[in-house]
């Protein structure tokens, strides 16, 4: 007998040849395969991905659309696909998931485009609001955990789902995408680089974070067969000889992560991974041996400020004295140390990012190897922070020193503004002066110190960037650098920003 249908999409987010495989619409997929059989639309590799979805609505009968959607650059693209489904089937129910109705519960069903939205992890919601409506039984949706929906034009939240512990393998929908070796980019990790996922979530609630509002506390890790599996898989089926891991938080108990660690070793797969600086401290010997045998060649690290006071504030639960040592412990493990900057807080606002601005001088005087992300400082709206962390929160003002007040329809976090708020590029709170001087700052950054990540830029060109850079940077002189504005564009050097790995 053949099963019913559902169509899951993964909006546009980023150029095809920097597309990696979709976990969010895999994972969708594999909770759905008892009842459903799944149609998967990655707008990251599709060239049209509307036309795409209404040849896929006109080809047959779907239960549910299910849209996987990130804060930023991926809303607009969601809008237009909820609206192009909408006017091609208008009957079909349209879902959507991911970070953003998870962050900002409310405003996805503040659309006529959206009938409902799951916040957290949305494997098992989605399969049960799939039976739900395939049966016609609005009665159940009140049961659903993690489902915000409407009632009589009321907006319903549901309880919050509780987070699964185990983490099984996605391999089996990965044909479902059609050759996933086309997912398989060169990076600076190899010639066939794969996105995998470990671990998720993480027991820490940084205020910046989405992943505090996702997950609320929890980390799940596979059983240490599951990534065997999943490595032999990649590297004998698809021919991955690398990989860059979206774990949200690699390291954490040394006890959970040696099983994993030593099947890495084994399959030695040269890899890249998310990391915090006190983890890596406390990483012991034998850790460190399966590190370097696992061949892991980067970390990314959270040191976003040299400020205790501000690390306390943001519940980063690091010290700022941490960074400086971990990228020295990195330098003798022959790990190259990634590590990310908040600046721009809405409290003192110039003074900590001058403050920033000085202390990564400093790491690169420790490690010139260490890689330098920049990012403004943008704390997560009050309503995606836990009740009791919520009433700790200061209020946010705008330059003007009126008070911060956040969108309430996706069509609103289309606004340039808003954007950039979601991809911490910019605040509510900084001045023109400041917009001005943290750009610079980066800029003559990223052209004294390009990033080993950009595999297209030839090395003669960044070779004249660095030199060019190298008098502005020693003298501080960054202001107005229209010579490595010109130079960037015209060799297009990288961003990590943008695309990391």
């Amino acid at each position: 007998m053949t099963k019913p249908r559902v169509l899951l999409i993964n909006p546009t987010i980023t150029a095809r040849r920097h597309a990696r495989f979709p976990l969010s619409i895999l994972a969708l997929a594999q909770g759905c395969q008892e009842e459903f059989d799944s149609t998967l639309i990655d707008g990251n590799i599709e060239r049209d991905t509307v036309a795409v979805t209404r040849r896929a609505l006109a080809a047959g009968q779907f239960e549910a659309v299910g849209i996987s959607v990130m804060g930023g650059p991926q809303v607009a693209p969601a809008i237009a696909l909820s609206q192009a489904i909408r006017a091609a089937a208008p009957d079909t129910p349209i879902v959507w998931g991911g970070y953003f109705p998870t962050l900002y519960p409310a405003v996805p069903l503040n659309a006529s485009y959206v009938d409902y939205a799951i916040r957290g992890t949305g494997e098992a919601a989605f399969a049960e609001l799939a039976r739900a409506l395939r049966g016609g039984n609005r009665g159940n949706l009140g049961q659903i955990a993690g489902l915000t929906w409407r009632d009589r034009g009321e907006t319903i939240l549901n309880a919050e789902r509780p987070i699964s512990a185990g983490r099984p393998t996605l391999l089996p929908s990965y044909p479902l995408l059609g050759d996933p070796r086309s997912y398989l980019p060169k990076t600076v990790l190899g010639q066939r680089t794969a996105a995998h996922q470990v671990a998720v979530g993480c027991r820490f609630r940084c205020t910046f974070c989405g992943v505090a509002s996702m997950f609320r506390g929890f980390t799940a890790l596979p059983d240490a067969a599951v990534l065997e599996h999943d490595l032999k898989h990649l590297k004998h089926e698809y021919g991955a000889d690398s990989v860059h891991y979206y774990d949200h938080n690699f390291f954490d108990r040394e006890s959970d992560m040696l099983p994993l660690l030593e099947v890495m070793a084994r399959a030695q797969m040269p890899w890249w991974c998310f990391a915090r600086a006190d983890a890596l401290l406390n990483l012991s010997a034998r850790g460190w041996a399966l590190v370097r045998k696992s061949r892991m060649r980067m970390a990314y690290i959270g040191a976003e400020s040299p400020s205790d006071q501000m690390l306390h504030d943001m519940r980063k639960g690091t010290r700022a004295h941490q960074s400086l040592e971990v990228i020295e412990l990195c330098r003798g493990h022959g790990v190259i140390p990634e590590l990310s900057f908040m600046v721009a807080p809405p409290e003192n606002t110039e003074a900590e990012t001058e403050r920033t601005f000085d202390f990564i001088r400093q790491v690169k005087r420790v490690n010139p190897q260490t890689e330098v992300i920049v990012y403004v400082y943008t704390p997560l709206p009050p309503q995606s922070v836990p009740g009791r962390a919520r009433a700790r929160l200061a209020p946010l003002h705008d330059a003007r020193g009126d008070p911060v007040v956040f969108p309430s329809t996706p069509d609103e976090w289309t606004e340039r503004c808003w954007v950039d708020y979601a991809c911490h590029a910019d605040a509510p709170w900084l001045t023109n002066k400041l917009r001005a001087r943290i750009r610079d700052f980066v800029t003559v950054l990223r052209c004294r110190y390009p990033t080993i990540q950009d595999v297209r830029t030839p090395r003669w060109a960044m070779a004249a960037l660095r030199g060019a850079a190298a008098w502005r940077y020693r003298y501080r002189k960054y202001g107005r650098p229209w010579e490595l504005d010109l130079g960037q564009r015209l060799v297009r050097l990288a961003d990590p920003r943008v695309t990391s790995l």
